[in-house]
């Protein structure tokens, strides 16, 4: 009769074990700014399915967040390695609407991903893009 109630019992016992883990995962992304939360993640990530799970949740939360940006994203990650060639990452630019091209300038400079310039017509052509960038605004 006990064992009966166990089993009959048991996706109750399975649902509080996960509630009790979202919980925990909750609490320890609290912490720190998610210090401990990160290498789990990490963790998590390397399985296909939930890098893809992953990816959608992080679009869908920056096209509320910010829609020109995630637009300007998406993009850009269509046009491939276009970031590393100068040149084609001038054209990307240029492919992109005034209002992504803000973003994604604004999202640059925050992150700090633009390196210093090589040469003065690199200096140059990258401080053309910022005055354009806030001409626009």
């Amino acid at each position: 009769m006990v064992a009966d109630l166990v089993m009959q019992l048991l996706p109750v016992w399975i649902l509080l074990g996960l509630i009790v883990l979202f919980l925990l995962f909750a609490l320890l992304a609290r912490v720190q700014k998610g210090r401990f939360v990160r290498p789990i993640v990490k963790q998590i990530v390397r399985v296909p399915l939930f890098r893809r799970l992953m990816t959608k949740a992080s679009t869908a939360a920056l096209e509320r967040q910010n829609p020109e940006l995630a637009s300007a994203i998406k993009k850009m990650e269509r046009l491939g390695p276009a970031v590393r060639d100068p040149r084609r990452a001038q054209a990307a630019l240029s492919s992109l609407s005034p209002q992504e091209r803000r973003a994604y300038l604004a999202a640059v400079d925050e992150e700090g991903a633009i390196p210093e310039a090589m040469n003065r017509e690199q200096r140059r052509r990258l401080e053309k893009a910022k005055r354009d960038a806030q001409r626009g605004r």
